[in-house]
């Protein structure tokens, strides 16, 4: 584990190496799971909004979803987005070639909302646990979902850190990525220098 101001990190999401392979994970993470992703309260009035706006476009199971349980639901560890029963997300949308998206993310893109998409959606595969004033961030790596991107990340050197520096900095500030930046540096360099000893 490591330490960047508040928060607590463990080692792998310094050396791991991830950049999402949309075209073979045909977008697992937004569609395979047993929980929808975690949402904060102060996000659920975003999610209306952005719901009201993409209704229609919606999956009608969705829509049916959102009627009987509401577009968030309360679960032991506090709110998550509500799926539908093969627990897709009820913002799922999908490709002509059958990549699943998030439908909040697409209209942000197309200027449609300020609001990209939940925190925990930008920054999977990081889950986030708040104790106290502490934040702990695991690297959360689910073969089924994560093997490709995995595969990807190594064949191109592309960090984990380095791919979700747009999320990392929307979360935490651009001074604290920087500091967590040269810690994962730091680390890397430590790492391979104890691998050619």
């Amino acid at each position: 584990m490591f330490r960047v101001e508040d928060t607590i990190l463990s080692d792998d999401i310094a050396t791991a190496q991830f950049a999402c392979d949309l075209p073979k994970c045909k977008g697992a993470c937004c569609v395979v799971g047993d929980a929808g992703a975690p949402v904060t309260e102060k996000e659920v009035p975003k999610l209306e909004e952005a719901y009201a706006l993409l209704k229609d476009d919606l999956h009608p199971e969705a829509r049916q979803t959102v009627e009987k349980w509401g577009i968030v639901q309360k679960s032991r560890d506090g709110l998550e987005l509500s799926c539908r029963d093969n627990a897709e997300c009820i913002f799922v949308s999908y490709s002509k070639d059958g990549v699943a998206y998030c439908a909040i993310q697409k209209a942000y893109l197309d200027d449609k909302l300020e609001w990209e998409k939940p925190m925990s959606c930008h920054l999977y595969p990081l889950r986030l646990n708040k104790v106290g004033n502490i934040t702990y961030a695991n690297f959360e790596y689910i073969p089924k979902l994560c093997a490709a991107a995995c595969s990807k990340g190594k064949e191109e050197v592309i960090y984990l850190s380095d791919f979700l520096k747009e999320p990392l900095i929307r979360r935490f500030g651009k001074q604290w990525y920087e500091k967590f930046q040269e810690t994962c540096k730091e680390m890397r360099m430590k790492s391979n220098e104890a691998v050619t000893l």
